[in-house]
């Protein structure tokens, strides 16, 4: 049963790919197109952030995790670089870990 899984996952995202490989270029030069193809990764990247800072399971927790992206948010609105944004985010979160 699993592999019968596996077969129809792996045909559907090649189907998939497929029809994305044959939308007419007069859609994708479309300006609405454009812009919409611009938003959607940093939705995507928005909410991994969102779920992984602030689930847990099925559950929302508020802990360090949540901290350490309000120090990133500051690091990253002051320019900071981007090793120095990961590791202030890592430091906060730890040090309100051993409080």
């Amino acid at each position: 049963m699993i592999w019968a899984g596996i077969i129809v996952t792996a045909i559907g995202c090649y189907a998939l790919k497929l029809i994305g490989l044959s939308v007419p270029d007069r859609v994708l030069t479309r300006p609405l197109t454009q812009r919409v193809a611009a938003l959607i990764p940093p939705a995507l990247l928005g909410a991994l952030v969102a779920v992984q800072v602030l689930a847990e399971g099925q559950r929302l927790v508020i802990d360090a995790r949540l901290a350490g992206l309000a120090a990133a948010v500051v690091l990253l609105l002051l320019r900071a670089p981007f090793l120095v944004v990961v590791a202030g985010a890592a430091v906060t979160a730890a040090v309100l870990r051993l409080l």
